[in-house]
């Protein structure tokens, strides 16, 4: 499958509906509300969460371009290539499921990139691995962890908000400064602006 935002080439889905299974594109998402009674269950699953080797490179290539398209993410004023980054990869009986790359920028532990495969997602993975890199920044004894969201994905607010991020910076107009644009992101919401948030670390 393969979809195009806006000139960048998407070779894969980022989502999976909640409702019936089916791969969604970033642009064709959409968000639901609900009560909690509703939420979708599954059953508790066993993640192993590790990092990554020079073993793991071919993985950690396919997973980038499933995600983004290309291994550099430009966050924070800064381009970072995942393959130079702290990467933890989560598996399932062998498989990869997602990974979070993470990169020591400004004192504080970046979240360059965290992605689950579709297929995976509604299982806690995402929270797995994100307390995995807390639990990261925490020995490493840095003050924080942060990351940068761009304003359409709502999806990403919602969860790291969830998690004790707190909105403490914006670059208004970065993304669409970058792309020469403002493409198409999560439901067709144009992507505009980089929100900046950040988690305390407990030392």
């Amino acid at each position: 499958m393969e979809f195009e935002l806006d000139g960048m080439d998407m070779p894969y889905p980022h989502y999976r509906c909640a409702v019936d299974g089916e791969a969604l594109p970033l642009t064709e998402a959409r968000i639901t509300v609900t009560c909690a009674r509703h939420q979708p269950s599954s059953e508790p699953v066993e993640w192993t969460v590790r990092s990554a080797t020079s073993a793991d490179r071919g993985a950690v290539e396919e997973l980038c371009d499933r995600a983004w398209g290309e291994t550099e993410i430009d966050a924070f004023g800064t381009t970072f290539d995942v393959l130079r980054c702290d990467n933890l990869l989560a598996e399932m009986n062998g498989e990869l499921a997602g990974m979070i790359a993470l990169a020591v920028h400004g004192g504080d532990l970046a979240i360059v990139l965290l992605s689950v495969y579709p297929e995976r997602q509604g299982g806690g993975l995402g929270s797995v691995l994100l307390d995995a890199a807390v639990a990261r920044a925490s020995e490493r004894r840095l003050p924080g962890a942060k990351v940068a969201v761009t304003n359409d994905d709502i999806a990403s607010l919602y969860f790291y908000q969830r998690h004790g991020f707190v909105l403490y910076d914006t670059a208004l107009g970065s993304v669409a400064d970058r792309y020469g644009s403002s493409p198409a992101g999560f439901a067709g919401i144009p992507m505009r602006d980089e929100l900046r948030f950040r988690r305390p670390i407990a030392p």
